[in-house]
């Protein structure tokens, strides 16, 4: 009992000297609980004592954790150019320079320059977009998944849509797109098998109530073996000779040819587009290299209903999405690919990386033992499932720490690495040049 009455009192508490500096009223959220906490302690037998200056430390640490951002720069050392967990494609600092003005002005987000008057703030990407895809009309939500439900809310609610089963997807966050066309309220109707699906499956689907003909991409699985699937141009036939509109979940779309053979796969956005689809949409942050966004390009009268869809407005993007979106897709235009961080690093060759790597192993090999090696990594964020690019990484072992042990150890220090055959690799395909004397810094620290 005598140590519950050394508790002190809030409001005195709170008016120590050592609170002067900070907010006080965060300052008195925070000691409560650390007085109240203490005293269920002492009454649960689980404190034996406690110092007056033990409560400050503890209130102290509370409030910078609180105060500290959650939100860090980390360095992406796993090889996973588009990684989903990290924040996925990079921004050019320099296009961050060019939006920042905009940003922290007002600016014609809204509001048509030319005829002094309301404008939309679709328009400022559309005729980027047009003179890049050859699209009609085109908008952007806040993400891909948006854009999908969007398109199925404003085209197919109580109407059917056609998937092949081998496309019935679920991707990150349990998005999955049947529960997706459900919530949308339209009616999926399956076609085909799990591994295969033919053109007929399509045109014997079709009814009165039929609305879309839609092809989903497989983002984070593939199929091997005895398969087929239908050629999205097919579909698109189909759909224009029965009077339906023809849709492509395209999840990652690009604009350029891919290295290393991945155009197989995944041809690029402008390819379909020569086929004049009623919708596509994909997003702006993984191979496209820009922002977070959902981006739908199409026919114009497509495009005209889905702006009256009452959704759109919750679903809408803000100025700096448009302003970084506008900016990157400029670089496409102009041909400034080594502009987008994320196509410089697929494209980057594996001689590049192998200098930089030994350049590490020099500086580092003094604290541990380590080698370059030749291995392969994945680009990530849902794009070219199951296909491996090259790349070079450099592997770490110290004394006689586990693997587990040095990555907790780097990941501490927010340089998050992968784990590879019993390795600790650090792997220079996601590593930006500038960012080699950093990790030589943490590297040390951690081992010395």
């Amino acid at each position: 009992m005598n140590l519950l009455k050394s508790l002190p009192k809030v409001d005195k508490f709170v008016n120590d000297k050592a609170f002067e500096a900070y907010a006080k009223p965060l300052i008195t959220a925070i000691a409560k609980d650390v007085i109240n906490n203490t005293r269920t302690n002492i009454l649960n037998k689980e404190c034996e004592n406690f110092t007056y200056d033990e409560l400050i430390e503890q209130v102290l640490k509370q409030y910078n954790q609180i105060n500290s951002p959650s939100l860090q720069k980390v360095i992406n050392a796993t090889g996973i150019i588009v990684h989903t967990n990290l924040g996925r494609s990079l921004i050019n600092p320099e296009s961050f320079d060019r939006v920042k003005e905009v940003a922290t002005s007002y600016n014609n987000l809204e509001y048509s320059l030319k005829e002094g008057k309301r404008g939309e703030r679709y328009s400022h990407i559309v005729d980027t977009l047009q003179a890049l895809t050859g699209c009609e009309d085109a908008i952007v939500v806040n993400n891909n998944a948006s854009a999908v439900f969007l398109i199925l809310n404003t085209f197919a609610k109580n109407k059917e849509v056609v998937v092949s089963r081998g496309e019935l997807v679920e991707i990150g966050g349990s998005f999955r797109v049947p529960e997706v066309m459900a919530q949308s309220g339209a009616n999926l109707k399956e076609i085909g098998t799990t591994n295969k699906t033919h053109l007929r499956d399509y045109e014997n689907a079709i009814n009165e109530n039929t609305s879309m003909l839609m092809k989903v991409h497989k983002s984070n699985y593939s199929i091997e073996g005895f398969t087929s699937e239908v050629l999205y141009e097919d579909i698109i036939k189909v759909a224009n000779e029965n009077n339906v509109i023809d849709y492509y979940d395209m999840g990652s779309g690009h604009m350029i040819d891919l290295p290393y053979n991945l155009d197989l796969a995944e041809p690029s956005l402008l390819k379909y587009m020569e086929h004049k689809p009623s919708l596509l949409s994909f997003s702006g942050d993984k191979l496209l290299g820009s922002v977070q966004a959902g981006i739908i390009v199409g026919k114009k009268e497509l495009i005209a209903k889905i702006k009256k869809n009452q959704l759109l407005r919750m679903l809408r993007v803000d100025k700096i999405t448009l302003a970084l979106l506008e900016d990157n897709l400029t670089s496409y235009l102009k041909g400034e690919i080594e502009d987008i961080p994320t196509l410089k690093m697929l494209f980057e060759k594996t001689e590049v990386l192998e200098k930089r790597a030994l350049l590490l192993k020099e500086n580092i090999q003094d604290l541990c033992k380590c080698e370059v090696i030749h291995t392969q990594s994945l680009i990530g964020g849902g794009t070219t499932p199951n296909k491996k690019i090259p790349t070079v990484a450099l592997s770490l072992e110290y004394k006689n720490y586990k693997p587990n042990k040095i990555e907790q150890l780097l990941r501490a220090k927010n340089l998050i690495v992968r784990i590879e055959s019993e390795k600790v690799l650090i792997d220079f395909r996601s590593i930006n040049e500038s960012e080699i004397k950093e990790i030589e810094t943490i590297i040390r620290g951690v081992f010395n």
